[in-house]
Formats: structure tokens, C-alpha cells, sequence
């Protein structure tokens, strides 16, 4: 099984205040916000942007996100080097991160199970 492409950009941050306006600026709508320096922003049908707010010691990354239909149905090939196999997050998928030949982390995404 493979991915079907990519389903977000997860960006850290040290202003999430001024990130999510610089999204907006550029045609982006917040869908939500949390309670905690943290939200999604989407423009049409593509891929939507989460952004979080990280302390200054930490530096900020982007992570992309593919989409994965089936986590118990991915299988990746040998060239895929898995960092951290699915595991289940706090927002209601299951996450695997893996890491490409140039050393770049990807997250791949699939639903969770009920």
C-alpha cells in the first residue's frame, strides 16, 4: 500500500500569532485555534497547514504529512527507513515517521481505529 499524497505541513514556531496572520495574509482561513498557541489553516481543497508555537530554545521545523488510508495495511519497502513505527497521537490518528535518504524526517498519517 502506498500513500495518497500529502495532507498537511506541520510548522513550530516562536510566534504563532504572526505565523498564523502571515498564512492569512497569503489566502489561508483558521479552521480552529487551540487553547494553546496552536492551530489549522486552510486555503481550497489543498493540503492544510498546522501550525504550533515552540519555546526560543527549541529551533522551528516543518514536517510534511502524507496521507496514509490504513496503518495496520502499510507496509513500506526496505528503502523506507521507519524512524518511529504508527503509534496513536493525542489528535485521533496514528503517526509514523520516517526518514528519507537525505536524512529529512516525513510523517505519515492514517486514521485511527474505533
Amino acid at each position: 500500500m502506498t500513500t495518497e499524497g500529502i495532507e498537511a505541513v506541520f510548522l513550530t514556531t516562536h510566534n504563532w500569532g504572526k505565523t498564523a496572520k502571515f498564512f492569512q495574509e497569503l489566502g489561508y482561513e483558521l479552521e480552529f485555534a487551540t487553547d494553546h498557541n496552536s492551530g489549522q489553516l486552510r486555503n481550497g481543497d489543498g493540503p492544510y497547514v498546522f501550525i504550533a508555537e515552540v519555546p526560543e530554545d527549541q529551533e522551528p521545523q516543518t514536517r510534511i504529512v502524507l496521507k496514509a488510508p490504513d496503518a495496520d495495511a502499510f507496509r513500506p519497502d526496505p528503502v523506507v527507513e521507519v524512524v518511529t513505527p504508527f503509534e496513536d497521537t493525542h489528535y485521533r490518528t496514528k503517526e509514523m515517521t520516517v526518514r528519507d535518504p537525505d536524512g529529512r524526517l516525513w510523517s505519515l498519517q492514517a486514521p485511527a481505529k474505533n
